[in-house]
């Protein structure tokens, strides 16, 4: 004989419902999700670059007692719990807890990326056209051009001097600074732009950013309007014309990363992908004291065009730092560096489409990350068909499951769109490559590669918890 429930202790059984990860916070982490929110907003707000990220990053790093990979070198031995960074030209670290097993046993890792989608200056950008100085762009990574006219813009980056002096620039982020803008056309103006496709009403060589409007004083001289900001910009950082064809200047969104909602549940800033998991595997590598295996957080540069270049994860960096740690232990053959990587598990730390009501029809629903559901799994990622994927085994995807449900991490599954729909990637290919384990996993958003994303702050606080629990 069957009872009334028998049925409803059969589905609690055998289906599986991702819920609400607000619902499952436990006593006392409603107020933990809300503090850890405010931290990242501050992370967000001196970390617009890849450069500042790696600065903010190193010195947290430093208060915890890491050294520098050099001076680990130095010493010329390793030990247990002993903590070390690397830098890699400014724009990547990566954060070592030696473990007590040798490095050959294999390493934890949790790799990010801390570059964004954004515009850089051209090598010659400062120019004069009818009475205003402007700034010539080119976009780096996915963005939509559009999403980048008529709203305020901050310059972030470094210039090198003819005498090597390096000079931080950061205009437009202060309550007394100026901001900077990119112009669009009146609607009375705008029936040619309108007739055309999305993403051909503005183009990239159209992406020129205002600076100026007042000419120099002296009238005997040619482009005044771009003379008289040359002359501001030598006044106060002391530069050239010269000197932006060997800079690093960005263009961001100006301000700060601001609550959403009467809850104030979410957060809109510039750059979610990937600081989101940058920041929660900064803060779940630094609680790490003594692991079994070697901790790592990574933290690289370059990923949203390629992953390319000796920043990004396809160059020898990290290969390299490996290396030289098993050196220090001894082991000094291609083998060992093999070993090494062929017996670590990695969680690719990278952000995710979320599903959005107002644009249904690019997921497959019952395949979608949901906002305020927790961190996301992605088995694979990839473009139509998973090409250029990492699609992780079911062993690793089922360990992985049983550290989260062991640890309470609140976490749900997810793929990035519907099967012909597009897709993406990420750095967990280039580390699967190596030989180790890897999976996808990382935060839902809205909006992303637009000027500014959103995120919500449960599913930020399940992303930490996600890769404390892996580490430990």
């Amino acid at each position: 004989m069957s009872n009334t429930n028998s049925g409803k202790d059969l589905q609690k059984r055998l289906t599986k419902e991702f819920k609400s990860a607000w619902d499952q916070l436990k006593e006392g982490e409603m107020e933990t999700v809300f503090s850890f929110g405010e931290a990242y907003k501050n992370f967000m707000d001196n970390g617009k670059t890849e450069r500042e990220c790696v600065t903010e990053i190193i010195a947290k790093a430093k208060a915890k007692g890491y050294i520098s990979f050099e001076e680990a070198l130095k010493k010329g031995k390793l030990t247990a719990g002993e903590k070390i960074y690397a830098e890699n030209k400014g724009k990547a670290v990566a954060l070592f807890v030696m473990g007590k097993e040798k490095l050959e046993e294999g390493m934890k890792i949790v790799g990010a990326h801390l570059d964004a989608p954004r515009l850089d200056l051209k090598a010659c950008p400062v120019y004069e056209d009818g009475g205003l100085a402007l700034l010539k762009t080119h976009y780096y990574g996915g963005i939509k051009k559009y999403q980048w006219v008529a709203i305020p813009l901050a310059i972030h980056g470094v210039m090198i001097k003819a005498n090597g002096d390096k000079v931080n620039v950061v205009i437009g982020e202060d309550e007394s600074d100026p901001v900077f803008y990119i112009t669009d056309l009146l609607p009375h103006l705008a029936s040619d732009q309108m007739a055309k496709k999305m993403g051909e009403g503005i183009t990239g060589e159209g992406l020129n950013i205002l600076i100026g409007n007042i000419p120099y004083e002296d009238q005997e001289v040619s482009e005044r309007v771009k003379l008289n900001v040359l002359n501001l910009l030598s006044q106060k950082y002391g530069v050239t014309e010269e000197d932006f064809t060997v800079a690093e200047l960005e263009i961001v969104p100006a301000g700060k990363a601001r609550d959403v909602g009467i809850d104030r549940s979410m957060i809109a800033a510039h750059g979610h992908d990937d600081r989101v998991c940058s920041f929660a595997a900064l803060e779940a590598v630094l609680e790490v004291d003594e692991p079994n295996k070697t901790v790592v957080g990574l933290f690289l540069d370059k990923e949203e065009v390629g992953s390319m270049g000796n920043t990004g994860m396809e160059s020898m960096f990290f290969q390299h730092c490996v290396a030289e740690l098993l050196s220090l232990q001894g082991s000094n053959s291609y083998i060992s560096l093999h070993r090494a990587f062929k017996n670590t598990k990695v969680l690719s730390g990278d952000v995710t489409a979320g599903f959005d009501p107002n644009y249904p029809d690019v997921l497959d629903k019952r395949n979608a990350s949901f906002i305020g559901k927790g961190v996301t799994i992605t088995k694979y990622t990839g473009v139509r068909g998973k090409a250029g994927s990492n699609d992780a085994n079911a062993e690793f995807l089922a360990e992985v499951r049983n550290i989260f449900n062991e640890n309470e991490v609140v976490w749900q599954i997810g793929e990035l769109g519907k099967v012909d729909q597009g897709g993406g990637g990420t750095i967990a290919y280039i580390l699967a490559n190596y030989g180790a384990e890897v999976v996808d996993c990382g935060t839902p958003m809205l909006s992303m590669h637009a000027p500014l994303e959103l995120i919500s702050k449960v599913d930020l606080y399940m992303t930490y918890k996600a890769y404390k629990a892996f580490y430990l």
